[in-house]
């Protein structure tokens, strides 16, 4: 999987394998990921907060989709029973 950073910004390198990555966040998820045996301690906490926001993140999104799906689904059911 390629990564593509903007010309107009800098990337911010993995120093193991020397990935660009658009912005810091990800570099450290990606190091937590890919490269945490060679991590230090200090590192391994930064990626595990990192990992816990990520992941409190997209718990949210699942949250936010799923009640507009079902949104959708019934706004659909008592349209088809009105109009149907």
């Amino acid at each position: 999987m390629r990564t593509t950073v903007p010309p107009d910004e800098t990337a911010a390198v993995c120093p193991e394998c020397g990935r660009p990555l658009p912005d810091d966040r990800l570099r450290t998820l990606h190091r937590g990921i890919e490269h945490f045996e060679t991590l230090a301690e200090p590192e391994r906490e930064a990626f595990l907060a990192a990992y816990r926001d990520e992941t409190d993140e997209i718990r949210l999104f699942r949250l936010k989709a799923l009640g507009t799906l079902i949104l959708l689904y019934f706004g659909f059911l008592f349209a088809y029973s009105i109009f149907g």
